[in-house]
């Protein structure tokens, strides 16, 4: 199973998949990771129709470069299991398979086992969206190597606490995910921005997203992707702080523009020049 648990991504671009003629789009569009959604965005009379489309473009990737995610639908449902039914009948597996509503480490678990005896290194996500999942979010870190990242669903952690789908209410559920994911050194990916006309709002949602600590953000609009890669993707200007920092911490405590630097200081610059090598 190839080590992708730290590979840096920028965005996740969510795509119905019962809409296949969106899927060049999305194939197209600067997103890292295309995400066929076989949950949310599909109806229940169109869930068997959606996993044939799947299929189809599976078995028939036009870039073998691209990565693919599927959202299949929850373990506690019928379409979950025919969802899962048909990776295995067919073979033809994406990148990474994304599990919605995690709420225990069995949950994962047991989609790592199936896939194990098919033979596949397929990677998983799990996404975190009740309160029963957030209260086990530690646990369901440490499920499976398999699993190389956690997902916010916001909307759902909302309706399930009552509380508005804003960014205050929903700050701890954000920071008891991207700790588990620290903890463990998965992925941290945060929720969708619902308002696809409101770019301001979706930068300074993803700004705040990477000030918690997230590594990625998810996006329902191939027009979302531009802003997300350029909030996680670092300037010159901070690449150039970030080298200054190594370069005074290595002669011990210093400072760079009036900050005192340390160790805890060149951890963070180490991992800007990280990232900086994938994107800039």
């Amino acid at each position: 199973m190839p080590d992708i648990s730290h590979t840096p991504t920028r965005s996740w671009l969510f795509t119905p998949a019962i809409r296949p003629e969106r899927f060049i789009k999305a194939v197209e569009s600067a997103a890292d990771i295309s995400i066929i959604d076989l949950e949310d965005s599909v109806a229940p009379n169109d869930k068997a129709q959606a996993r044939k489309i799947a299929m189809q473009f599976l078995s028939s990737r036009p870039n073998s470069s691209l990565k693919i995610a599927l959202r299949i639908n929850g373990m506690n449902t019928h379409a979950g299991i025919e969802d899962l039914h048909m990776l295995l009948e067919c073979r033809f597996f994406p990148d990474y398979i994304i599990l919605p509503k995690t709420e225990s480490a069995a949950h994962l678990q047991i989609v790592d086992s199936l896939i194990m005896m098919a033979g596949s290194d397929t990677r998983l996500i799990g996404i975190i969206e009740s309160v029963v999942g957030l209260n086990a979010v530690e646990s369901i870190a440490d499920a499976t190597p398999r699993l190389c990242g956690l997902m916010f669903g916001a909307a759902d952690m909302a309706a399930d606490i009552g509380a508005t789908p804003a960014w205050e209410p929903l700050a701890l559920a954000r920071a008891r995910i991207v700790a588990a994911c620290a903890m463990k050194g998965l992925l941290a990916i945060d929720a969708p921005f619902f308002d696809i006309g409101d770019f301001s709002g979706l930068k300074e949602e993803t700004l705040q997203a990477l000030s918690f600590g997230f590594s990625a953000k998810s996006a329902i609009h191939p027009a979302q992707i531009s802003v997300i890669n350029a909030a996680f993707t670092p300037t010159t200007a901070e690449i150039n702080h970030a080298r200054a920092v190594l370069t005074e911490n290595a002669k011990g405590v210093g400072i760079v523009s009036g900050m005192m630097i340390d160790a805890a200081v060149a951890r963070q610059a180490r991992r800007l020049l990280a990232r900086a090598g994938i994107f800039s």
